[in-house]
């Protein structure tokens, strides 16, 4: 699925547009750490206090909508189940003045659009500024067009895309090839503390079917892709591993997050801490990851 044919001169140009570009944007935040430890809870310790919890009401549906969704040629999206805040980015200049879009059309969710922004501001702090987007958000039609026109071995029928969810980037680099620059080497080692994957890498294409694309960075959020990091997990590898270790405790020197993985085959009620704020996602095939933020 090599998309980053384009022409020098345009690079050389949009390394021009990125120096006077990188300075604005949503005010920054400190980055997650990496130094942290995962534990097992017991599961009784998750049946205690029940007075003071808070009930969540989980339903089928919810297997198949969140940023933890396994999307791959065997576990399609759910149409309708797209990320809720899709935008045009181009018409968000908080987000769009702080990289070049090869494309004005290209859309994103919001919220990752912030977290990518975030991101490539701390980025910028440290030099590395030439940030290019090719690709965010498809529809399942656009997808498809896609599919027919480069064929499987570079692309996914619609709906069997990261990119049909809005979640996925492509991302580039004004200085040359992704893989090489300056600021593909800063995702490889940053993106994790900003809630970011690089969903395909070089060594696992034997798991997520998928060749080798140094520019395919999926949000998943925070602390999933700081474990993934820790651990050398695809997305495939780390559900899997929530399924084997379904009540965990991940700390690190701020903050403590608690994760649940329950299967899901009918409507159900699941507790968190009464105070705790918390997301719920499916993995797309069998049940939900619920992630608690421990006060």
């Amino acid at each position: 699925m090599n998309k980053w044919y384009v022409s020098i001169g345009i690079v050389l140009i949009i390394g021009c547009v990125l120096s006077i570009s990188m300075y604005l944007g949503p005010h920054q935040t400190e980055p997650a750490t990496d130094n942290s430890e995962i534990t097992t809870i017991p599961e009784d310790v998750l049946l205690e206090d029940r007075e003071h919890q808070q009930a969540i009401e989980i339903t089928k549906d919810d297997v198949h909508s969140g940023h933890l969704l396994l999307i791959n040629q065997d576990y399609g999206l759910v149409p309708g189940n797209e990320a809720p805040d899709i935008i045009q980015l181009s018409k968000h200049p908080d987000f769009s003045n702080r990289f070049v879009l090869l494309d004005q059309a290209t859309e994103l969710s919001e919220h990752v659009a912030q977290q990518f922004s975030i991101m490539i501001n701390a980025a910028a702090g440290e030099g590395i500024s030439s940030f290019l987007i090719s690709s965010g958000y498809r529809s399942a039609e656009k997808q498809n067009e896609l599919f027919e026109s480069l064929g499987p071995e570079q692309a996914m029928p619609g709906g069997h895309s990261e990119h049909n969810h809005g979640s996925a980037i492509d991302v580039g680099s004004s200085q040359g090839g992704i893989e090489h620059s300056p600021e593909g080497k800063w995702l490889r080692e940053h993106a994790a503390q900003y809630g970011f994957i690089l969903r395909y890498p070089k060594n696992k294409t034997h798991i997520t079917g998928i060749q080798y694309e140094p520019w395919h960075f999926r949000y998943v959020g925070l602390p999933h892709s700081l474990i993934m990091s820790q651990k050398d997990f695809v997305l495939e590898e780390y559900l899997s591993y929530l399924k084997e270790q379904p009540f965990l405790s991940f700390k690190t020197d701020e903050e403590t997050f608690h994760i649940y993985y329950y299967p899901v085959s009918e409507n159900q009620t699941i507790y968190v801490g009464q105070d705790n704020t918390y997301t719920v996602s499916g993995n797309n095939t069998d049940g939900v990851i619920i992630t608690e933020k421990v006060d």
